[in-house]
């Protein structure tokens, strides 16, 4: 267990003192601020819920009937003895860092976040705070997006060329956020977009709050895949190569993760090509996001916690490793990123 003046962090998860409550607890807790709706942030079992306004609907959609209360961005509540406030945090829709101010020193829980803006989540902003605790997922130099547009682009190409081959294109991706983000970057003119029953689920619900998304048509049991020729069908991971998917024939498949950047990872994935995409910070988007803050003291979760701490310390900054069960960007879940 690792005490400061605002937030402990326990076995059940990042706990303030003052406000009794947890900021993503993996454990049951009479309270929770959630940072997001991915699996390992939101997860079942809390006495009561607080998440923005915007990642409520997808949190009930995947938890069902949940004790669950909204904040606006930016909004401060009164916790206890703690002031609290969402801000975006770019990840995915209605993602947020939690800032939690008590007695005038502030910390703020990143979640998971992105530096970029994508044009479709909320885009990120820099909180300033005297203590950051940061995710880590990319936290090597090797990692490095490219344009949003130029990864839009290989895409756009690959499903085109699969088109005129007579074969289905097969994306991987998360159903909540990454699928979304994928899909606003499609150019439908090349062919019917069809999806996974878990992205459309999501789909469905983020087009209710507004979120704007071309046409899809659900890949469900009935389909007729000759009725679709030259689509591209986005699905879960774990969906590329199942028997669901070698119904469509003659295919091509890819994968759009940040982890396509290691050769290595592309070599073992079962998969034709890989896109190099991530919702979460690159290696330089992590150190302006912690510059910015202007916090002295970071705390390193989930990803290359060793080697980011290493290089945050020798950089000036004082920085340590906390343990917690947040998974980042895996390549076979559909769910936790």
């Amino acid at each position: 267990m690792t005490q400061t003046g605002v937030l402990t962090f326990t076995d059940k998860g990042i706990y303030c003192p003052a406000g009794d409550f947890y900021i993503d607890p993996w454990r049951p807790v009479p309270r929770a601020l959630i940072t997001h709706g991915h699996a390992d942030h939101a997860r079942s079992g809390m006495g009561r819920y607080l998440a923005t306004h915007a990642a409520l609907p997808v949190m009930r959609h995947r938890l069902g009937e949940i004790n669950a209360e909204g904040i606006a961005y930016g909004e401060v509540r009164r916790i206890g003895g703690a002031n609290v406030s969402f801000h975006p945090a770019g990840h995915v829709p209605g993602s947020a860092q939690i800032r939690v101010e008590v007695a005038g020193e502030v910390f703020v829980a990143s979640g998971d976040y992105k530096t970029t803006d994508d044009g479709f989540s909320e885009a990120f902003e820099p909180v300033k705070c005297h203590h950051f605790i940061t995710e880590s997922t990319f936290g090597l130099p090797v990692f490095n997006w490219q344009p949003q547009a130029r990864v839009a682009d290989e895409i756009n190409t690959w499903w085109a060329d699969c088109a005129a081959q007579g074969k289905t294109a097969f994306l991987g991706a998360y159903a909540l956020g990454k699928a979304q983000r994928l899909l606003s970057m499609l150019d439908p003119e090349i062919g019917p977009i069809l999806t996974h029953t878990a992205v459309e689920n999501t789909n469905v619900v983020l087009r209710k709050q507004g979120y704007k998304l071309p046409a899809t048509v659900l890949a469900g049991p009935d389909i007729a895949p000759k009725d679709h020729p030259g689509a591209l069908v986005l699905s879960p991971p774990s969906a590329l190569g199942s028997q669901w998917a070698r119904k469509f024939g003659p295919s091509e498949s890819a994968f759009a993760s940040g982890w396509m950047a290691l050769r290595g990872v592309r070599r073992r994935r079962a998969g034709d090509r890989g896109f190099v995409i991530s919702d979460h910070a690159d290696w330089q988007g992590l150190i302006c996001a912690i510059r910015d803050t202007g916090a002295e003291n970071i705390y390193v979760t989930h990803g290359y916690t060793d080697v980011f701490t290493r290089f945050l310390n020798d950089a000036g900054w004082n920085a340590q490793v906390v343990p917690t069960q947040f998974e980042g960007e895996t390549l076979d879940s559909g769910d936790a990123a």
